[in-house]
């Protein structure tokens, strides 16, 4: 008894010590947070629901985070003391784990009651009144708000500039697209949005010098019942040259200009003169040409902040320059004229950098990498970036069948990036993203111990560009992969008598022709509701060859240097959709849909373009690359797991990710998929793509938790499995199967997954 009273008053006193109030200063409170009533009757509840949200937002400070009335980052805070040094542990477990606790003395009550008046007046509600107090209990104390809403105004007219000015016109020519309605609520944001909206466009028509505060707003709120009129008008006091469009002049380029220097000559025995541009750069460091690609402005445009900004962007995604410093000057010689400059600090020309990484793949190995790279940037003075790496790692599965098949991987890169297309005939893009040609060359030794080595040489040469933050094309003319094993041992031979599909993983290969993919995301906009990411891939082998040389029996192919070659058309896409709710809580859902067919030369792919399921990334509830083909089980008494391939693949996933505290995040997911084989096998039964594919899902669950340390994110995932498409037919649900308390189910069925990142 006296344990567990013992237990019992500890439990108590950790809970008091996570509540935050044991250090609270005398005379002061623990501010736990406030509240917002918004009453109303003229006001519909949705309304008042929107500025109830809004004006959460808004009220400072805010409150520490708490989880079952729990505050364990003012644990921390505590348990840490005093802390002298800025870096170690202890500094880490008060300012990164912990949290100050926030003090009632803190919350100025009339400041935010301020913030509440001008926030809904803002919104429309001239005749709001509201009320701020506070509600302590013990050590504890909130802030207490209420709201009282009349009538909303709505924008009844709204008048444009009336003077027969250029400006005037250009503004009254923009209300077309206004985002300010008649009959729509009065909100000031919407109207500052129109100010800079309209800003925007004249940017686009030559106004360098004019900016969104010279729009001057009134507002008269007596013109109707709760109604109002607005006016759009131009200032008094804008300045001269803020009325007048301009347009190009002079381009001056300093391509070699250090942040020291205190003067800057154009007319020096350095500046170079090349079509519209005066390059300045006493070292001759860069080919003049590399600006007439990068630079959007020509003498003579009209000014427009487009191009200004794509040329920026250009210099800056060239990768060459460390600074990049652009200035518009009204011209000395030519009126309503701007000269341009450009101040570009080169980065130094060669670099060396050696990474150690952490790693883990989708067959559930994990390793380390180490990487050398030598860059040479502005190679032939065009901006070209030649790279060298050389690398080698080791991976590992530190649980499941393929323990202690440790892969060792060398191998080195030697690739040549053009900032530019290098064809036939001249190719400009308008994107802010400079186009790239690319050359590359590399070679891997792999050795899978106790099994097999492989050689493996690749080169290929194609362009990259982006059209724009969003949309990304990549296009390699030719890719030549060519695969010779080596040092395949006597037990994986073995294992090729009782599985033949073995064997084609070394077998010599020679894979060569085009591929493209194209990329669509803006996952970058987290504010986003909705969010996708989208990569569709074309991979093509051989195709003018195998119809130059005849190639139509893959029982006899034909060859190139002795080396039978594949032809094969593979098609593959990756669908993403985030759906955020808030408070970082997600739900991430996927769909992989691939499809590879062999012909001519081949009746199979070759197994490095073959598809694989399961693992930390895909399927989590099984084994790496071992479901299907279809309902195809290998039952061979292999010693090692063998790679399951198939022509054909499907997935999906869904995943549904929140915070927990701080830089823990928590995740429930399914996942669900298969793949298949385009042709018929006699030793695979069942592995053939079929119209009973749905009925032949693999399909998992589980939760896991993820650690965002900044510099690296670390997953783990618990899985099992609710489907087996191999078992016999009626028999593949196995949910009624499900018992964790039974040691010999959690053996056969729950798999752990570390991984490093996110699965998608």
């Amino acid at each position: 008894m006296k344990t567990r009273y013992s237990i019992l008053i500890f439990t108590l006193l950790i809970l008091y010590s996570c509540s935050g109030t044991k250090n609270i200063p005398e005379g002061d409170l623990l501010y736990t947070g406030h509240k917002i009533e918004v009453n109303g009757e003229k006001t519909s509840r949705s309304e008042r629901k929107k500025i109830e949200k809004s004006l959460d937002e808004l009220i400072r400070p805010k409150p520490n985070r708490s989880i079952l009335g729990m505050r364990p980052g003012i644990f921390f805070y505590n348990l840490a003391g005093d802390v002298k040094k800025e870096k170690g542990f202890r500094h880490w477990l008060k300012y990164k784990l912990g949290e100050k606790p926030v003090l009632f003395s803190e919350v100025d009550l009339a400041y935010n009651k301020k913030i509440i008046q001008n926030h809904a007046e803002n919104k429309g509600f001239f005749n709001v009144k509201t009320q701020a107090d506070s509600t302590k209990t013990r050590k504890k104390a909130t802030a207490d708000y209420v709201v009282s809403l009349n009538y909303q105004y709505k924008i009844k007219e709204i008048q444009y500039p009336n003077d027969s000015t250029s400006l005037g016109k250009e503004i009254v020519g923009l209300k077309q697209n206004s985002l300010l309605k008649l009959g729509e609520p009065y909100d000031l944001d919407k109207i500052k949005t129109e100010r800079a909206r309209i800003d925007v466009k004249l940017k686009e028509l030559g106004y360098y010098y004019f900016n969104e505060n010279f729009i001057l707003t009134q507002v008269d709120s007596t013109v109707g019942n709760h109604e109002v009129k607005l006016w759009l008008d131009i200032k008094e006091t804008t300045p001269e040259k803020a009325r007048k469009a301009y347009h190009i002049n002079n381009i001056y380029v300093y391509s070699n200009f250090k942040l020291e220097q205190d003067t800057l000559q154009e007319n020096s025995s350095a500046a170079e003169k090349y079509k519209n541009f005066t390059i300045i750069d006493r070292e001759k460091l860069f080919k003049p040409s590399v600006f007439e690609n990068t630079l959007n402005f020509e003498k003579g445009d009209l000014y427009n902040r487009t191009n200004h900004n794509l040329s920026l962007n250009r210099l800056i995604t060239l990768g060459t320059f460390k600074f990049v410093k652009n200035q518009f000057k009204e011209s000395d010689t030519i009126g309503n004229y701007l000269d341009a400059y450009y101040y570009l600090t080169p980065l130094p020309k060669k670099s060396i950098r050696v990474e150690a990484l952490a790693k883990s793949n989708s067959a559930n190995y994990s390793g380390t990498e180490l990487n050398i790279n030598w860059s040479n940037r502005n190679t032939f003075r065009g901006a070209e970036l030649l790279s060298i790496k050389a690398f080698g790692g080791l991976e590992v599965q530190v649980s499941g069948q393929n323990n202690g098949f440790n892969v060792y991987r060398l191998g080195g890169e030697t690739s040549l990036i053009w900032p530019r297309f290098i064809t036939p005939f001249k190719v400009h893009t308008a994107s802010g993203f400079v186009p790239r040609t690319k050359a590359s060359i590399n070679y891997e030794y792999q050795l899978r111990t106790q099994l097999y080595a492989l050689h493996t040489f690749q080169s290929s040469f194609g362009y990259m560009w982006k059209e724009n933050e969003r949309k990304e094309h990549n296009l390699n003319v030719f890719d030549i992969t060519y695969t010779k094993p080596n040092k395949v041992t006597d037990l994986y031979r073995e294992q090729i008598q009782e599985n033949a599909s073995l064997e084609k993983v070394i077998q010599k290969q020679l894979i060569f022709g085009p591929t493209y993919s194209y990329t669509y995301t803006n996952t970058m906009y987290t504010q986003k509701k909705n969010t996708f990411y989208f990569k569709g891939a074309l991979d093509l082998s051989a195709n003018a060859t195998g119809l130059i040389m005849g190639a139509n029996d893959p029982n006899n192919p034909k060859s190139i240097l002795g080396v039978s070659f594949s032809q094969f058309a593979k098609f593959e896409t990756d669908f993403r959709h985030y759906l955020n709710f808030g408070n970082e809580t997600k739900l991430a859902s996927r769909i992989i849909l691939g499809v590879g067919i062999p012909y001519g030369n081949s009746n199979e792919l070759p197994f490095v373009k073959q598809f694989f399921i399961g693992g930390t990334s895909s399927i989590r509830a099984f084994r790496a690359r071992s479901i299907g083909p279809g309902t195809y089980l290998d039952t061979t008494n292999n010693t090692f797991l063998p790679d399951q391939s198939g022509d054909i693949k499907l997935e999906f996933n869904t995943e549904l990710r929140t915070k927990i505290y701080d830089f823990i995040k928590g995740a429930v997911f399914v996942d669900g998929g298969n793949i298949w084989l385009l042709n018929e096998i006699s030793d695979k039964p069942g592995a053939q793509f079929s119209n009973q594919f749905l009925k032949q899902l693999a399909i998992g669950t589980g939760v896991g938790l993820r650690f965002d340390f900044s510099f690296l994110i670390l997953r783990t995932d618990f899985a099992f499995p609710l489907r087996k498409p191999y078992l016999p037919k009626g028999q593949e649900w196995v949910i009624d199967a499900i018992d964790f308390g039974d040691r010999n189910w959690r053996k056969e069925n729950l798999i752990f997954n570390l991984a490093i990142g996110y699965p998608f």
